[in-house]
C-alpha cells in the first residue's frame, strides 16, 4: 500500500504570498536530505498558485497538486491532503525494521525463502518501585528487540517526577520511535510485595498488552531485580522452534509448612484498596488449602493469558478470589490456574527459564559475581536477584549480551553506526536473528526439559 500527500501553506505549497527565495530554499532542502534523495519521493511545485485561505482557489490547488501526484506515481492507492498546520500523532512502521509489513511491487521480495521460522514475538511486562528507573531502563536495553512489545511499570511507590523521567527516556530513544514497541504505565497501581495486588498488577499489564498488540506469542513478567543470561536474538531463536502454547513455570504439589504457612493466614492486602501502600493485616482465622504450586517468574503463552483476562471459565476468577487474602500469591496464581485447566495442564514445561539459588527454601539470594560459571552452565534465559550496579551485571553485558553502556544488545537488526561502539545506529529487518552462544546453552537445556521422561513426568503431578 502506497500513500500520497500533498502538504501545502505559504512555504510548503508554494502559495504566491511566498517568495521566490523561499520556495528556492524549500527545494534545496529536499534535494539535501538523503532519504528524500534516494528514494525519490519528494517533489516541490515549481509554478505556484494563488491561493485564498476561504475561496475556491483552494480546492483549485488542491486538484492541480493531486493531477500532478498522479502523474508522479501510477500506483499510489490513498490521497492525503495536509496544511502546513496539521501534524501527525502517529507514525508509519519504519521500513528498515519492518520491510516484510510493506507491500512491495517487486515480486522477487513478496516471497520469504528462508527455510528458518519466523521468529515470535514477545511480550514484556518489566516492573519496579520508587527508584528503580535506572534499573528498568537498563533492563529494557538488554532485552530489547523491534520485534517484541514492552510495557514498564513504577508502583505507585516511585514519585511522579520518576515516571514522567521514564517516559520521557522512552520518547528520546530514536528506535524506540521508530518500532513504537515501548510503553511506559501512565497511571500506577498501588503494590504490596507480598500480597496479592501483585497480581493484580499483573494481570493489569497483561491486558494492556493484549491491548496494544494482537499478534504476540508469549509474555514475560519482568521485575527490576531480574537480567537476562542470553541475547533476544538467542532466545527469539530458540522460541521460533516451538509450539506457540508451551508455558515455562516452576511448579509443585508439595506444601511443606513453609508454604502452609504462607497460604493458610487470612491476609488484607491494602493495595487492593488503597492509594498509598501501607502494612498488610492479619486475620486470626486459618483456612484449607488449594493445590498449590509455586513460581515466582512465568514465560507465558498468549492463549493462557487471554483465558486467565477474557475466559469464560471461572477458575481464574475464582482463585483471584482466594489468593486476595494470601501472601505471596504472585508465585501461586499462574501454575495453580495452568495446573487446574485441563485444557491447558499438558501444555506445562516446569521451568520457568530463570536461575535462582537458594540458602534456604523460602527465598533465593543475592547473586553475585562469584555465580557467574552457574549463571552460563544453568542454561537459563534469566536470572535473579541481582543488586542495583553490582559488578556481575557488567561481566554479564560484555561476555554474554556484547552491550554497551547505555546500548541496546545488538542483534540481526544491527547494521552498524557511524560512531564506533554504536553497532545498531544503522537499522536493518528486524525478522534477522543473530544467535550466538546464548542460544546453545539455551537449546541443550530446552533439550533436557523437552525430552519425553522429562517433560511428561514433570506435567502437573499431584504428589
Amino acid at each position: 500500500m502506497q500513500r500520497c500527500a500533498s502538504i501545502f501553506g505559504e512555504v510548503t505549497w508554494n502559495n504566491i504570498s511566498a517568495s521566490q527565495k523561499e520556495r528556492d530554499k524549500l527545494a534545496l532542502y529536499v534535494q539535501g536530505v538523503k532519504v528524500f534523495w534516494a528514494a525519490q519521493n519528494v517533489n516541490v511545485v515549481g509554478k505556484s498558485d494563488v491561493v485564498s485561505s476561504k475561496g475556491s482557489s483552494v480546492v483549485s490547488a488542491v486538484l492541480h497538486g493531486a493531477a500532478i501526484l498522479l502523474k508522479l506515481c501510477e500506483d499510489w492507492d490513498w490521497f492525503v491532503n495536509l496544511n502546513a498546520n496539521d501534524y501527525p500523532l502517529v507514525t508509519q512502521d519504519d521500513p528498515h525494521l519492518f520491510p516484510h509489513r510493506i507491500q512491495y511491487h517487486n515480486h522477487q521480495l513478496l516471497f520469504n525463502n528462508k527455510t528458518d521460522p519466523s521468529p515470535p514475538i514477545i511480550s514484556y511486562l518489566i516492573s519496579g518501585s520508587k527508584n528503580d528507573s535506572g534499573r528498568i531502563i537498563r533492563l529494557l536495553l538488554a532485552v530489547y528487540h523491534p520485534r517484541n512489545q514492552y510495557l514498564l511499570h513504577l508502583d505507585q511507590s516511585a514519585s511522579q517526577k520518576e515516571r514522567d523521567k521514564l517516559a520521557l527516556y522512552v520518547q528520546g530513544v530514536k528506535v524506540f520511535w521508530a518500532a513504537q514497541n515501548v510503553n511506559v504505565v501512565g497511571k500506577s497501581d498501588v503494590v504490596s510485595s507480598k500480597g496479592s495486588s501483585v497480581v493484580s498488577a499483573v494481570l493489569h499489564g497483561a491486558a494492556i498488552l493484549l491491548k496494544l498488540c494482537e499478534d504476540w506469542d508469549w509474555f514475560v513478567n519482568l521485575n527490576a531485580n531480574d537480567y537476562p543470561l542470553v541475547t533476544q536474538d538467542d532466545l527469539l531463536h530458540i522460541l521460533s522452534y516451538m509450539p506457540k502454547d508451551l508455558n515455562f513455570v516452576n511448579h509443585t504439589s508439595y506444601i511443606g509448612w513453609k508454604e502452609s504457612r504462607i497460604l493458610k493466614p487470612v491476609v488484607v492486602d491494602p493495595g487492593l484498596f488503597l492509594t498509598e501502600q501501607s502494612e498488610i493485616f492479619y486475620g486470626t482465622q486459618r483456612r484449607p488449602l488449594p493445590d498449590a504450586y509455586r513460581s515466582p517468574t512465568s514465560i507465558l503463552s498468549r492463549k493462557f493469558v487471554e483465558y486467565c483476562i477474557l475466559g469464560t471459565e471461572n477458575l481464574p476468577r475464582t482463585l483471584l478470589m482466594y489468593l486476595s487474602n494470601s501472601l505471596s500469591s504472585d508465585s501461586v496464581y499462574f501454575p495453580t490456574v495452568l495446573c487446574n485447566s485441563p485444557q491447558l495442564n499438558r501444555t506445562v514445561v516446569n521451568h520457568n527459564l530463570q536461575y535462582s539459588a537458594y540458602e534456604t527454601k523460602h527465598e533465593p539470594r543475592l547473586l553475585h559475581s562469584d555465580d557467574f560459571n552457574d549463571l552460563i552452565n544453568s542454561g537459563s534465559a534469566f536470572a535473579s536477584p541481582f543488586l542495583p550496579d553490582d559488578p556481575i551485571l557488567d561481566r554479564i553485558d560484555q561476555e554474554l549480551l556484547n552491550r554497551g553502556q547505555g546500548k541496546p544488545v545488538a542483534g540481526g537488526w544491527c547494521l552498524g553506526g557511524e560512531t564506533r561502539g554504536d553497532a545498531c545506529s544503522v537499522w536493518g529487518d528486524a525478522d534477522v536473528l543473530k544467535p550466538g552462544s546464548g542460544a546453545k546453552r539455551l537449546e541443550q537445556r530446552m533439550v533436557e526439559l523437552l525430552s519425553n521422561e522429562t517433560f511428561i513426568s514433570h506435567q502437573c503431578i499431584f504428589e
